[in-house]
């Protein structure tokens, strides 16, 4: 982490660090929609959803700092000065994460920088993917009967140059969930394979979850790398892996299809019939 540097005039502000939720906008808490609408300034990540984005007051000063692969529109070390710089220059500056921001949300990175620099901060956490993908696509992430634990894994690192402990995340009585990992699907799918994790398992791919274009694509382990590379997966997507997976049919109660239908249907003016 590089060192930034910190404005010589203005009283500091105060930052707090907020979690979106995964997408839906209803998911969003009500502290934090209290916030948003006191903000000043708000530095938004890319999967922060438009509904969300659309609740922020316009007077609000907003800049995209999002993060995707292969299309980054800020350095870390670039948020890292922009939060300090605001907070010198601005009265309530919010940095909103998509999720939750101290999973795989570099918040806790985020924060040492504001410690440095003697910035206020609160944490606002958010439902974190995991969370909402699983619940929108009738997968419990727990279950006496099919899994006793819950581990979550992040499959956005160089995975084949960096050895991994696959035996750790192999066991058949737990529940692996990987964020970021469709792009490594392959090696995440050959290394668990590996360390024993059976083939048959059952493995979802959730597509833009808790939105109205969530997709859940359904298969086994040796399976995973062709449901990554389906042309109608879109990001961002989640992989949630074990025995849960295989109540997706039974438990899913998440129609975005049909529940807009219903929605114009009754949106549609009420029509009386007449007896001839």
């Amino acid at each position: 982490m590089e060192l930034v540097s910190i404005p010589n005039q203005g009283q500091k502000g105060k930052v707090w660090l907020i979690g979106a939720g995964p997408g839906d906008v209803d998911l969003l808490t009500i502290k934090a929609y209290r916030q948003l609408k006191q903000a000043d300034t708000v530095l938004f990540d890319a999967l922060v959803s438009p509904e969300i984005l659309a609740l922020i007051p316009e007077h609000v000063e907003k800049i995209a700092v999002g993060k995707r692969a292969g299309k980054h529109s800020a350095s870390q070390d670039q948020i890292n000065q922009l939060l300090v710089t605001k907070a010198y220059t601005r009265k309530n500056v919010v940095r909103l994460k998509g999720g939750d921001p101290f999973i795989f949300g570099r918040g806790g990175e985020e924060l040492q920088t504001l410690v440095a620099a003697g910035v206020q901060f609160e944490v606002i956490p958010g439902i974190t993917a995991a969370s909402g993908a699983s619940a929108y696509a009738g997968i419990p992430l727990t279950h006496r009967d099919y899994a006793q634990g819950v581990t979550f894994m992040t499959g956005h690192c160089q995975l084949e140059n960096r050895p991994m402990d696959w035996q750790s995340y192999a066991n058949k009585d737990n529940t692996l969930v990987v964020y970021m990992g469709v792009l490594n699907a392959n090696i995440i799918s050959q290394g668990l394979m590996e360390a024993g994790r059976s083939g048959t398992t059952p493995v979802a791919i959730v597509s833009q979850a808790t939105t109205p274009h969530q997709q859940c694509f359904i298969g086994k382990l040796s399976e995973l790398d062709q449901l990554a590379r389906l042309p109608q997966l879109k990001m961002p997507a989640l992989m949630i892996i074990g025995e849960v997976v295989s109540l997706a049919d039974s438990l899913n109660w998440f129609n975005p299809q049909a529940d807009e239908q219903l929605n114009q249907t009754h949106d549609q003016p009420q029509r009386t019939m007449k007896a001839n």
